[in-house]
């Protein structure tokens, strides 16, 4: 199977999700909160988005986050370790990795995170409906919406609604979880 750059992959999802809406580059920039060079050199395949800038395009798209970085595959997937699109916070110790989109019908999506204590990853609301599902792998995470957040240590399990902000934070060196976005 013949492998597609990430950023090539990113670059074609944010110009067909905008074109599907009818908005030019600077609507979807304005909307989103980023500066239009930005969008643009995403667009272009240059650059290295966010996993918050990210974020930003996908609610204004009203899209799940995959449908902007996950390529078609074939019907099984194996993902090495190592081997998959990795998205850094730029205000947080803490990386997102995209493990498997929801396939048409459905809509979740399937993530690892990893952190290590320091600044909170604040997130913005995604999508209307949007519930997070995390399970800690390994570490202690402080997680939730913001304000009542809660400490969750491996093998702990929380649900909460991602379509308001709320926060990750790692509380031991190495923390890691499961994430699963569930969409309505």
């Amino acid at each position: 199977m013949e492998r597609t750059e990430p950023l090539a992959v990113i670059a074609a999802a944010v110009r067909r999700e905008r074109e599907r809406l009818g908005i030019s580059l600077a609507e979807l920039a304005r909307r989103a909160g980023i500066a239009k060079s930005t969008l643009s050199q995403l667009e272009s395949g240059a650059g290295n988005p966010s996993v918050e800038t990210l974020w930003a395009l996908a609610v204004e798209l009203d899209v799940p986050f995959s449908r902007l970085v996950d390529p078609q595959v074939a019907p099984v997937r194996v993902i090495r370790a190592g081997e998959s699109l990795t998205l850094a916070s730029e205000h947080a110790p803490f990386t997102g990795t995209l493990l498997a989109a929801c396939p048409p019908g459905a809509r979740r999506d399937l993530h690892v995170i990893t952190a290590e204590p320091g600044a909170a990853r604040e997130a913005h609301g995604h999508i209307p409906g949007t519930t997070e599902h995390l399970l800690v792998t390994a570490g202690r995470w402080r997680t939730g919406p913001l304000g009542g957040e809660v400490e969750l240590g491996v093998g702990d399990y929380a649900r909460f609604p991602g379509d308001r902000p709320h926060c990750y934070q790692a509380l031991e060196p190495g923390t890691a979880a499961v994430l699963v976005m569930e969409y309505v």
